[in-house]
């Protein structure tokens, strides 16, 4: 205790230059007594009263040794040290340097601790984690979350919609099974921000501005708002059965007209039934097309880019037919390449004139010595059916779109 006729005295507007300047020095030290500094005193009752203090004549300015004042404190009528005088005099003295050190322990625990969730998540390897992680601490919101589980639990739902295991949800029951609330995912929250955020980084997908984007970028997750505001586009698909769904397809099918069908229309139609064959899937909706122009017997499926929930609904159910052998090709740049990567590895599809040297066949074909070529864009991706792509990819840098291959891509569904 600083006796109170001391502690009135070092309180006095005279010594608040000194004080707020040690204070200073004192939080970003550690709250050591050590080094110099300078005080400057502007009045004369500033500097009768430091002087006072340190036992010295001072001028306009004055260097002030703090482990000589601590010393001087101590034998002082306070009768103890500069920080307790500080603290006595200014309030609590934070330690800066320790709490930057205990907020860097804490991070680097947080970030090891979602890492963790990652692996046990099934999302070992996969770079956009990272990405999404730097991205979120270089965002600075790591100061400002209300609870550091928003960020495991934003883990877990990647490994629930993208991992190796990934099933269809809505989001109100994929918001239940993570937050244990139907509204931990709606468009307000810091969560919902999170998860977009990562999945975009997922599927090489610009960050959604509006609502319909974010709509789209949940369903390119396999999360649907609804059952009947999204359709797979499908051409020629015959499915067994005598329900009204299977019936109608069949005889548009016979028709060569493509068909549309909502989630709603096939859950109607599960458990699937077709005979064996292959089902070809496209990028690009002309492709699909030009088969029904052509009245081409061929099994289609076109996802439109970034796959909705019911295509990969659709997709699903025909990976688990015996017999059925899904075909995929897509656009010949990142973005495409990693719809490829994620549809062929969900769905066991094997690539359709979609490697390496179908690549550089697709470069020649489609070069023109008049029209410079469209350069790859977007972040690079490795394509693990062909890591030769890849390579070939990165050494021709020019996209190839699905459309330009029409004709090539035909000539197998005669």
């Amino acid at each position: 205790m600083i006796p109170p006729v001391a502690l009135q005295w070092l309180r006095s507007p005279s010594l608040s230059p000194l004080w707020t300047v040690v204070r200073g020095r004192l939080q970003r030290n550690g709250r050591r007594a050590e080094g110099r500094l300078t005080v400057h005193c502007g009045s004369l009752q500033e500097r009768d009263a430091v002087g006072q203090l340190l036992g010295r004549a001072v001028g306009t300015s004055v260097t002030v040794d703090l482990a000589a004042l601590d010393r001087l404190l101590r034998s002082s009528a306070a009768g103890t040290g500069l920080v307790e005088v500080v603290e006595a005099v200014t309030g609590p003295v934070p330690d800066r340097r320790a709490d930057a050190a205990a907020e860097r322990d804490r991070r680097a625990a947080l970030r090891g601790q979602v890492l963790a969730t990652a692996s046990e998540a099934g999302l070992d390897g996969q770079e956009w984690v990272t990405d999404w992680l730097d991205a979120v601490w270089r965002s600075g919101i790591i100061g400002r979350l209300p609870s550091p589980a928003v960020l495991t639990q934003a883990v877990t739902v990647f490994g629930l919609v993208l991992g190796e295991t990934s099933r269809l949800w809505s989001r109100g029951e994929l918001a239940e099974q993570v937050t244990g609330t139907a509204h931990g995912l709606d468009d307000d929250t810091l969560l919902n921000r999170l998860v977009l955020r990562g999945i975009a980084l997922a599927t090489a997908s610009p960050a959604p501005g509006s609502a319909v984007e974010r709509r789209a970028l949940w369903e390119s997750a396999g999360v649907a708002g609804d059952t009947v505001a999204t359709t797979v586009l499908t051409y020629g698909l015959r499915p067994l059965g005598d329900g009204w769904q299977a019936r109608q397809l069949r005889e548009r099918a016979s028709s060569h007209a493509e068909t549309h069908l909502t989630l709603r229309d096939l859950r109607g139609l599960l458990p699937l039934a077709l005979e064996p064959q292959a089902v070809y899937v496209c990028e690009n909706p002309r492709i699909l097309e030009a088969a029904a122009q052509l009245t081409l017997p061929a099994a289609m499926i076109c996802t439109l880019g970034n796959p909705t929930v019911v295509t990969l609904a659709l997709l699903d159910a025909l990976a688990t037919l015996d017999g059925v052998r899904l075909q995929y090709h897509g656009d010949f740049d990142w973005p495409g390449v990693a719809i490829a990567g994620r549809v062929m590895r969900r769905t066991g599809a094997f690539p359709w004139r979609f490697g390496a040297a179908d690549y550089e066949a697709a470069v020649r074909a489609t070069r023109d010595p008049q029209t410079p070529p469209h350069r790859l864009t977007g972040a690079p991706t490795a394509t693990w059916w062909d890591p030769d792509l890849a390579a070939a990819m990165h050494r021709e840098d020019a996209a190839v779109h699905e459309e330009r291959l029409t004709d090539t891509l035909l000539a197998d569904l005669v």
